[in-house]
Formats: C-alpha cells, sequence, structure tokens
C-alpha cells in the first residue's frame, strides 16, 4: 500500500506498508456479518496464540467507523506509554459498495442480485505493536512464536576441547524439531554476544561452556526477564519448547496486567479530564449517549478518541457524564496513536 499522509511513525503509519487484507461477497447479510465477526475473532486469536498481545475488540461508533461501512469492529491493544493502538479492523459493507459499483451475482433462482461485502485486514502496524507491547531498555522482546530466531546457541571458550561441537550438535538437534535457531561461533567475546541478542529479542539464549560440558548440561536464559534455568544435555528436546510455550505465556500475562492495571471506570467528566491529562493515561471505560457531539467535545478537549464499544456491556451509570442524557453504551476511550 502506498498512500498520502501528513505525518509519518516507524512501524505505525507509513506512507507505504504492508497490508494483509480481504474481500468477501455473500448471498445473505446474515453471512457476512458472520463473516466479519468470524475474522475479528481470529485476529484476537493472533494476538493470544502468536504475538502474546490481549485486544480489546468491539465496535466502531458511526465517527470512528470506515466510510461507507454499515458497522465497523476494531482490535486495540495498549502500549507501554499508556496510548491505545488500532491494531486491525474489519467492516461489514451491507450491499451499499456492490450497488455503488453495479456488482451483482446470479442467485440459485437465475436472478441478479446485489452480494452483501465483509472487508477485513491487518498490516506492518502489528510490527510496532509487538515493539511497543513488548520492548524495554535494552531493545526487543520478540514474542517467541513471530521471532526470526528463537534461540541463539552462544558457546563459550570456544577453543576447549568438545565445546563447539557440542554447540553445533544443540543447533541441529532443535533444527530438526523446527525451531529456528542459530549458532554464533564468531569471534565476539560471550559479552558482546549477549547484548547484540539481547537488542535483537531473541527469546532463548542457549550458554555452553566447559562447567556446563562437564555437568552434561546448557544453561537457557529468558530474554524478557533474564531468569537462568539449566537444563540437563540430554533433555533439550523436551524443554526447550516447554520453555518456549511458558515465555509467550509470561509475555501474554504481563500484558493483560498492565492493560487490566491501566483501565479504569469514570462517571464523572472533570474526572476523565483529569485521567487524559496524566502523562500515562490508559484506558478509560465511560458510558456514552451516543450523541457524536460529545465525542468531538472529548477530543478537542482531552485528544482522546472513542476506541470501541465492547461487546460486553457493562452499566456504569445511567447518564453521559459529558452531557447528562441518558446513556446508551458503555465506550472505551483512550489517547491514541
Amino acid at each position: 500500500m502506498v498512500r498520502w499522509g501528513k505525518s509519518t511513525r516507524p512501524f505505525l503509519r507509513g506512507k507505504e506498508f504492508l497490508w494483509q487484507e480481504g474481500h468477501t461477497l455473500h448471498e445473505s447479510e446474515q453471512e457476512a456479518r458472520h463473516e466479519a465477526l468470524e475474522i475479528l475473532d481470529y485476529y484476537v486469536k493472533m494476538g493470544r496464540d502468536l504475538l502474546a498481545i490481549p485486544f480489546v475488540c468491539g465496535q466502531k461508533t458511526e465517527k470512528e467507523k470506515f466510510a461507507g461501512a454499515v458497522n465497523t469492529y476494531s482490535l486495540e491493544a495498549l502500549m507501554h506509554d499508556g496510548k491505545a493502538l488500532q491494531a486491525g479492523t474489519t467492516h461489514y459493507f451491507g450491499d451499499g459498495f456492490a450497488r455503488a459499483f453495479d456488482i451483482r451475482y446470479q442467485s440459485k433462482e437465475g436472478k441478479l442480485e446485489y452480494p452483501f461485502q465483509t472487508s477485513w485486514g491487518v498490516s506492518t502496524r502489528l510490527i510496532g505493536s509487538i515493539i511497543m507491547v513488548h520492548g524495554d531498555d535494552e531493545g526487543l522482546v520478540m514474542p517467541p512464536y513471530v521471532a526470526p530466531i528463537q534461540c541463539i546457541v552462544i558457546p563459550i571458550q570456544m577453543a576447549k576441547p568438545g565445546i563447539l561441537e557440542q554447540a553445533r550438535s544443540i543447533k541441529e538437534r532443535l533444527k530438526a524439531l523446527g525451531i529456528r535457531v542459530q549458532l554464533d561461533d564468531s569471534d565476539k567475546s560471550p559479552g558482546w554476544k549477549y547484548s547484540e541478542y539481547e537488542m535483537k529479542g531473541v527469546p532463548l539464549r542457549i550458554e555452553l561452556g566447559p562447567k556446563d560440558l562437564t555437568k552434561k548440561q546448557a544453561v537457557v536464559v529468558f530474554r524478557h526477564n533474564r531468569e537462568k534455568v539449566f537444563v540437563p544435555l540430554e533433555e533439550l528436546e523436551q524443554r526447550i519448547p516447554e520453555l518456549l510455550a511458558r515465555l509467550h505465556q509470561e509475555l501474554y500475562e504481563a500484558a493483560k496486567k498492565r492493560a487490566d492495571e491501566a483501565t479504569v471506570n469514570c462517571c464523572d467528566y472533570e474526572e476523565f479530564k483529569e485521567i487524559m491529562a496524566r502523562p500515562y493515561s490508559g484506558y478509560v471505560k465511560m458510558m456514552w449517549c451516543g450523541d457524536e457531539a460529545c465525542e468531538n467535545k472529548i477530543k478537542e478537549e482531552t485528544t482522546a478518541t472513542t476506541r470501541c464499544i465492547p461487546f460486553h456491556q457493562e452499566q456504569l451509570g445511567k447518564t453521559c457524564p459529558v452531557c447528562g442524557k441518558p446513556a446508551k453504551k458503555m465506550v472505551y476511550f483512550a489517547k491514541a496513536y
């Protein structure tokens, strides 16, 4: 995709980016609506099972939905700085675009009918979400199931008998399991290698030195918390997949804990403005009357926007804190990229 834009942000909003996009046409409204929500569910599972990112998902408001869509649904992720990022969208278009562009199909009865359409997609913006959700001051922290290198084997004192041979054996054994593993047998110091692969976010580092060889073990170091685990060499095939799974789960749980702790309920507009004035504002759940004027007021006074109307609704109050009118929906608000 190439587009015009006033400003760019690396991985988040570029003038040129890669895009996974789908368009489908359906015989009935029911089928099309089901498709849009099913794809949304696939994206949520992708976040949970591959990216280790917990998404908040729901329907966009009329103001924030895709132009021409009947309904737009979005995935929202909370970054380290308390801002939200729209990570993907799905849309139900009805038959509006089909009629506008005269797209028709022949029905079972032989008649020409207008189909019901959907569209959905995610982009390289997901790379930005991985960086900002999991990264730390030392560099990237890659979720193991999408990491280009899942394990790096670093031999220590390579000149010692058996060290390099065993390190190569470890690499081949893990590679045979389908694990993306590399061996760094360059002449750089071990400390240099540790820092280099920490910056790259490699999930597991496998160290092997003379003492480890004597004990018939390897030292496995987690990237996200630097925890060390001593694994017998004969158990590597069993333990490494387990440790990758554990690391993934801990990344997901840490991200979810941060998002949960940064989510507050609010029933007072002055309190809402105070929260949004903080350096770290996070998500605010608040009732809303459904009037676009209140959305505009919130954005003008706080720069926060409606992120989505969650499918699971909570009754936080009976009135909209902005205007005092009867509330219709509970909405997630946040400052966003």
